[in-house]
Parts: structure tokens; sequence; C-alpha cells
């Protein structure tokens, strides 16, 4: 491994409580969980091997990764459930720091908590902030031609690394034009968002608003808000169009 490839990797100690549960069991428990910034998107948690109380069966499988060396696998059990292949620790990590840590697979547990508080998708990054932002800029929302909706009350949600999201009143949107949908999306930063589809006279264009009902506490200023997806609508902003955003979400 280069020295440059080692750089990539962030890794920090955070100061919050994490405890990872898995059938009404607490699997993991720690006040120093390590945060690893094994991709630039978000981080993921590595807890000290110590601070582990499941059993963690080796697997006898290994997985390669090309910054962190080779893994060794393990089952995660408790006296009442097991995840398969859920635990894995990398000895021999050039990155000493790494080598009695443990990383458990986020979607493998039921419930993680920091402090007392549950989070979803993944570990809150601390180098992200989202700031809500009451305006009076006029945004319009197009689709096919025909105007989706019309604002001049928009709550512009400003997330680092991501584009601006306009946030608009339900009275300011087509109603007539949504079909609820299935889809369902969570954040750790905003919470759980319900979708709709979008049909105009060309076409049904699935999932591409949503709306937080009920925000986490940090994004209450959102909650009951419409918001389109930039990437696949067209944005007039003070009546200027806006490109369409480039983002995984396109």
């Amino acid at each position: 491994m280069s020295e440059h490839s080692r750089e990539e990797i962030h890794v920090e100690t955070s100061g919050k409580r994490l405890r990872a549960v898995l059938g009404g069991r607490v699997v993991a428990d720690t006040r120093q969980p390590v945060l690893v910034w094994e991709h630039p998107y978000y981080p993921t948690y590595y807890v000290p091997a110590a601070d582990v109380r499941a059993e963690l069966k080796d697997t006898g499988e290994a997985r390669h990764s090309q910054r962190l060396g080779e893994g060794t696998i393990h089952d995660v059990v408790t006296d009442s459930n097991s995840a398969p292949s859920a635990a894995i620790n990398y000895r021999d990590c050039p990155l000493t720091q790494l080598r009695d840590l443990i990383r458990i697979d986020w979607n493998s547990m039921d419930e993680w908590f920091e402090e007392d508080e549950p989070v979803y998708v993944h570990p809150r990054d601390p180098y992200k902030r989202v700031d809500v932002l009451a305006s009076s800029r006029h945004v319009e929302v197009r689709l096919d031609g025909t105007t989706v909706a019309d604002s001049n009350q928009p709550r512009i949600l400003f997330e680092t690394g991501l584009p601006p999201r306009y946030y608009l009143p339900l009275t300011d949107v087509r109603m007539d034009l949504l079909r609820a949908s299935d889809h369902v999306t969570r954040c750790p930063y905003k919470g759980t968002a319900t979708y709709w589809n979008v049909v105009t006279d060309q076409a049904e264009h699935t999932n591409v608003v949503w709306i937080y009902r009920t925000p986490l506490p940090e994004s209450q200023r959102i909650a009951g808000l419409v918001c389109f997806y930039d990437e696949r609508v067209d944005v007039h902003l003070d009546g200027e169009h806006q490109q369409r955003s480039d983002t995984p979400f396109g």
C-alpha cells in the first residue's frame, strides 16, 4: 500500500457513546467509537473489540481491501439471534489504530444509538452541516413543460456536499398531479421521507418529490414541506432556469 492510499482514509475517535442492538440484545456498547472514512461520502463506525458484547464467530472467510488489507469475517452471535458475516477485523491493517477494532455491518443490526438517540442509514458525519433558511425567492418547478409548483415562500435547505434543496408549502404545489408512492427513504440528518410520483400529460415520473412530515429536531423547519429532485425537474429561480444538478440521486 502506498503512503498516498493510506492518507485517503481519515480516522478519528468520537466522543459519543455508541450502541448497536440486535434482537433486543446490545451487541456493542462503547464510549470510544472510531469514525473511519473508507470513502468520501460518509464515515463508518469501528468499535474496540473489548466493547463488543456478542460472540464473534470466525467464519473462516476473508475479505480483501486495497487500502485496509486482509479482513477476517465473523458472524455476530447473541443468545437469541445471529447476524451472519456481519463483522470484520483487519488485524494486519497498515493503519495500526484499526487493528484492534471491529466493524459491524450497519444494516445487519436492528438499531444503532448515538448516546440515547437512534441513528438511521449511516453514522452522522461531524463535518456535514444542515442549514434551513426561510426565503422570499421565487421558485417555479416544471416537468414536461408543466408547472407543478410555484412559490414565493420556500425554505432552502443547505446540506454540505449537496445542491440547495427548495422545500415548498403544499399549497404552492399542484397536488392534483401527485400520486402517492410506497417509496420511503431515511436520512440521518432529516429523518424519514415519503414520496409521490408526478403525472403530466406526457408521462408519470416516479418518486420525484418527497416530504418529511416529522423530521429530526435539527431539520424541524422543513416539516410538512415538499421538495423536488432538482436532478429530474426544471427549476426556475427568480425567473432564471437552473442547470440540473449532477449528483448520485439523479
